[in-house]
Parts: structure tokens; sequence; C-alpha cells
């Protein structure tokens, strides 16, 4: 897979503790990297990372303290750097809008500079959000060269990173400059509503529809009507992976914003998410009511992912029906039966490619 690109480089992974980022540290393993996670100490009930008992170097520090990064690269020398350490909450940014933008405004900044201050980085792929975009709520998908904007403080903040990533790439990983002046490429993805299993987030829909299953009570549904970009947490890894390959390869022409979306038949209302969820695992019981009174948050997000599929021949892998069904059973197969299926699921996501016979599979 990937060419085969991975094995054997030193990867740094920041939020490795994670949702998402615990799913990467998974899969770079499994590509036969050597792989360094950096992120705050696991919380939670259950925690995905320290379910999964990768045999992996850990490194507890925040980023936003840049000296513990800088000795953290230092000692470890990345040739290869995901960031996807954030606050990853949107009502939590209302309560805390300072430490939110702290977190991924400055914390992004002080991982590219890390990265710059190390002589072995070649490669970083920043992880950002498709709320990054100035959202007016339009039917159509918002392309990479949208306006940078937000409503909240947590899109505010994601916008705010890809103008930081975006004035980094130009004072100091020039692309035109690559190989003269400097040997890094910079590239930022941004995903769609990512779902799957170990996610235990407070105040988001999949882990409350599922803690609430678990214990047979009824989760509140606050935005039935509200549209998202539904896809399974794989579906935007393989395009980090995809796009850190052609960045590994000195392709020059890939450090800049990608975005990584699902399908038409992946975006969807919140309601019939958790209808598709719940066909899966009749445990889930949710109760709608919609409410007016909570924060402001986006009714309608979509995602222009034309960039991906015709540049990196990037598209998802699963059909909506699928990654509710995936997503669903993961938790259910968990609670019900103390079964962990993160490997089988990512075993049967790269068969599934293979079978589609996409590029990032040879």
């Amino acid at each position: 897979m990937f060419d085969n690109i991975y094995s054997g480089r030193r990867v740094l992974i920041t939020g490795h503790t994670g949702f998402k980022g615990s799913w990467l540290a998974l899969w770079l393993r499994e590509l036969g990297a050597e792989v360094c996670g950096v992120g705050l100490p696991p919380d939670g009930e259950h925690n995905h990372w320290l379910l999964l008992q990768l045999p992996l170097r850990s490194e507890v520090a925040d980023i936003c303290d840049l000296a513990a990064l800088r000795r953290i690269w230092m000692d470890f020398q990345p040739e290869m750097v995901f960031h996807l350490a954030a606050q990853p909450l949107v009502r939590l940014s209302y309560r805390e809008p300072v430490a939110t933008f702290q977190t991924n405004v400055i914390g992004t900044v002080n991982v590219l500079e890390a990265c710059r201050q190390t002589p072995s980085v070649r490669a970083i792929v920043a992880i950002s959000s498709d709320k990054c975009y100035e959202n007016r709520e339009w039917v159509w998908g918002y392309r990479e060269n949208d306006p940078m904007g937000g409503y909240d403080p947590y899109s505010a903040s994601k916008g705010c990173s890809e103008l930081a990533v975006a004035a980094y790439r130009r004072s100091f990983f020039l692309p035109a400059a690559y190989g003269g002046d400097h040997r890094v490429l910079l590239a930022s993805g941004r995903a769609g509503n990512v779902i799957g299993g170990g996610d235990w987030a407070p105040d988001r829909l999949v882990p409350d529809l599922m803690k609430a299953a678990a214990a047979g009570s009824e989760a509140v549904i606050r935005a039935p009507g509200a549209t998202r970009p539904w896809q399974h947490v794989l579906e935007p890894l393989s395009g980090y992976l995809a796009l850190g390959q052609q960045l590994l390869r000195g392709e020059r022409g890939f450090a800049g914003g990608w975005n990584f979306g699902p399908a038409a038949d992946g975006v969807v209302t919140v309601g019939d998410a958790v209808a598709g969820l719940a066909r899966h695992w009749d445990a889930i019981r949710p109760r709608f009511r919609p409410s007016t009174d909570g924060p402001h948050e986006a009714g309608l997000l979509r995602l222009d992912c034309a960039k991906a599929r015709y540049e990196l021949h990037w598209h998802g892998v699963w059909t909506a029906e699928e990654t509710f069904a995936r997503t669903a059973q993961w938790y259910k197969h968990f609670y019900r039966d103390h079964q962990l299926d993160t490997a089988a699921d990512l075993a049967a996501y790269i068969a599934a490619a293979r079978k589609q016979e996409l590029a990032w599979t040879r």
C-alpha cells in the first residue's frame, strides 16, 4: 500500500491518544512505519488508544508547549509529521474559547515551528476541518480555494490554523523553492463529519447515541434537521496517507489544501444518520427534541472533493450505509461482546479498496 513508502520511515503523529489519531497510529504500524505519538494523557472511561495497546513510542505533551515539542522532535528526528492534535468540539469552544484558540492556532504554529527547526522533517500534513470555511450554508460544496472563516470559536480557530499553515508554506516551505532553500513540503487536510468505533468524546452525536444504547436509555437529538457530510474515520485517513505519500516523493504540486469528504449519499441529515445507525443496533433509542436554545451551529455543510478525486486519485470506499453499519456494529460488539473490531474494520476497508483498485492500494 502507498507504494510501501511508509515502511521503515520515522513518522510522528500529534493527537495519537485521540479518536482519529489512534486509528492512524494503527494503520501506520501496519504499514511498517516507526511511529512516535505526541498527545495529552488518555482520558475517559474507555480510550481507543489504550484499548489498542500498540507497541509504539508515546510521548505525553501539550502542543502549546513549544519547548517540549522541540525536545521530542530533535530526539525522534521524524521524516513525516501528521498533525491531528486539536480541541475538536464546537459546543466546548463556546465554553472555552481561549483554550480552543490556543490549542488549534498556537498549537499548530508550535508544531510547524518544531518541524522547521528539525532537519530530518521532509513532509507535513496538518489536519484541520471542513468547518474552516466561511460557511454561508449554501447547497454546493466548498472548494479548497474558498475563503476561510467560522461563526463559532471552534470553526474560526480552524480557519485561523489554515491561515497559519499557508503562512508557513509561503514563508518557510515555499513549493517553488523545494530542493534548493529547503527540503520540506507542507499540506493540509480538511475532512467532513468523521465517525467510527472508538470515539467517546462528550457532546457528540455518535458517542452520545452509543453510550445511551449501552445503558439502555434514550439519547436526546437536538438538531435532527442539520445536514452533515458523514464518513467513516478510515476514509480521510486514506486521503491523509495518500497525500503524505506524494509529499515524501517530493511532488511539490501536492503542497496545498485538500478536502476529503463523502460521496453524495453521505451528505444527510442528523435524523437520517441516526436512523442509519439504528438499523444496525436495535438498542439505539433516539428522542428527537429540536432546540433553539443552544449556541449557534451550522445547519448545512458540504465539501467539494473534486481536487482529491482528479489529482490525488482518491475517493471514498464505503457507502453511507456501510459506514453506519460498521460504526454501530463496532460499539455493539464492544459493549455487548467485549470485542474490539478496529483491526478487522481496517482489514475490511483495505480489502474493499483493493477490490475497487484504488491507487493507494498499490
